[in-house]
């Protein structure tokens, strides 16, 4: 089968190799789409465990089963991460800090034309999809939930001011689901076509990054690796306001720890997604809720990963791209 292995995000190689062989508990996925995340060109970040084979927003076709939950012909979205709903993280509501949620994945990663799904990932991480969804509009599931996640752990209520920093694809995203609460939401970027899709994605006000000092927020999500959106958060913050961090930047921040005292500001931040985050996600997409086609600009085949890492990674007129496997 035909995988793309990343080396860095200039060389990533079409690479061919035995499709896997499933066991007992596990089923065996053709992938039909595979969303290019945002994560995937922080080259800082990934290039620590290359090469290997990316891709973690898939969604496809069963094509074997040793599950007696699944059957062939299926039509699906596979999490990479489960968690196992038994340590001390998941019984206290915080399954993102799940050891085994960290550490699984699928075999070998959903920039190939097959992933192996483990039989954990099979008991907890699978979802059906509805006949009427696209599998292009299904690999925003796990993005989406991710944005879920992180406006829960801010508690986004309506009648906040609720300010996005960054009006890429996280940031557009975090635009709607704030938007859902029924809060205000103010969002930024330097760029003028991004903006636009803010407007579109219901943000209540728009701003060029540079002119939104004068605004009061009273939670902030930083949607940028940008260092720069560390210091305006603090700026735009009101009195016992939250930061969060959804996006980091490749170096260590510096804290006005004065102002955080003195005004009582909360700085946090939030890892991936769990699975009620995830089927959350399902239901809003799957209903119509929200429209994720408006975020895809690009699909490519998956021969033509490097020109997907290319856009992402320049971040100019593209917002999701989406591998059609």
């Amino acid at each position: 089968m035909l995988t793309a292995k990343y080396y860095s995000n200039t060389d990533i190689r079409l690479e061919d190799i035995p499709v896997p062989k499933i066991m007992d508990g596990e089923i065996l996925v053709k992938v039909a789409a595979s969303g290019i995340c945002g994560t995937d060109v922080m080259e800082w970040y990934r290039i620590k465990k290359a090469p290997r084979v990316l891709g973690h927003e898939i969604a496809g076709t069963i094509v074997e089963s040793r599950s007696a939950k699944y059957t062939p012909g299926q039509k699906v979205f596979v999490s990479h991460h489960v968690a196992c709903n038994k340590c001390k993280y998941c019984l206290s509501g915080n399954h993102t800090a799940c050891e085994t949620l960290h550490a699984g994945n699928y075999d070998p990663g959903g920039y190939s034309e097959f992933v192996r799904v483990p039989g954990i990932n099979v008991e907890s991480g699978v979802y059906i999809l509805p006949e009427h969804l696209s599998f292009a509009e299904a690999t925003m599931i796990e993005p989406l939930a991710c944005a879920l996640r992180g406006q829960k752990v801010i508690d986004v209520k309506s009648g906040q001011i609720i300010m996005v920093l960054g009006s890429g694809v996280s940031g557009l995203l975090n635009i709607m689901v704030a938007g859902l609460t029924g809060a205000k939401v103010i969002a930024t970027d330097i760029d003028e076509y991004r903006l636009k899709k803010a407007k579109e994605c219901g943000a209540d006000e728009v701003l060029r990054a540079e002119k939104a000092g004068e605004v009061r927020a009273d939670k902030i999500i930083i949607c940028t690796a940008a260092l720069s959106a560390i210091g305006q958060a603090f700026k735009c913050i009101d009195r016992k306001g939250t930061i969060l961090l959804f996006a980091i930047p490749d170096k260590n921040i510096e804290i006005p720890t004065v102002d955080m005292w003195r005004n009582e500001i909360t700085i946090t931040s939030s890892y991936g997604a769990a699975g009620d985050d995830l089927a959350q996600a399902l239901e809003i997409i799957s209903s119509g809720k929200l429209d994720m086609g408006q975020l895809i600009t690009h699909r490519l085949p998956l021969r033509k990963i490097q020109e997907g890492f290319r856009l992402v990674a320049q971040a100019k007129e593209s917002l999701k791209v989406v591998l059609e496997i």
